[in-house]
């Protein structure tokens, strides 16, 4: 049934879409970065995708294996046709962007923030992208492939009735 969908986003938005495949069982979408709300709002509004929702939304880092270095992917799900389709864009280095998809989902809120918090992956008009795991001082981004597992992170300061911890 995805196969449906797919069809369906190549005839509609073929200018946002730069190719796609069902590696694995799973029909995947790669999606221009500018392309990328038009395109989800045609799953969400289209009667033959109805994709009622974000299931997850994650990013790969690809440090010196390709260019770009990273992937936001997206997974999508209809629970009233029972199908699902994955959408990957590609953002490179320094600044690493996509458009928010939080107007359009309310789970994009908090996977964004995840996204943005353990890869640096900024979400363009997300309406609160801050930390959401690790504490504002934290320097870097634990996922990405360059990141120092030996670094030393800022001390927190004693929190009142805490200092025991």
């Amino acid at each position: 049934m995805s196969r449906e969908v797919v069809d369906r986003l190549r005839s509609a938005v073929a200018e946002a879409i730069v190719d796609h495949h069902a590696d694995h069982g799973d029909d995947t979408v790669l999606v221009l970065s500018e392309g990328l709300v038009r395109v989800a709002t045609l799953l969400r509004d289209d009667p033959s995708c109805a994709m009622e929702m974000l299931t997850d939304l994650t990013a790969v880092d690809y440090l010196g294996q390709r260019s770009p270095r990273f992937e936001v992917v997206y997974h999508f799900y209809s629970l009233s046709l029972n199908h699902r389709v994955r959408l990957k864009v590609a953002v490179d280095d320094p600044q690493p962007s996509v458009p928010s998809l939080s107007e359009l989902w309310s789970s994009a809120l908090w996977m964004e923030r995840e996204a943005f918090d353990l890869y640096g992956i900024q979400f363009d008009g997300h309406p609160d992208l801050r930390r959401i795991l690790l504490y504002p001082e934290f320097e870097g981004h634990p996922l990405r492939k360059d990141y120092d597992m030996e670094a030393r992170q800022p001390r927190l300061p004693a929190r009142p009735g805490r200092e025991h911890l």
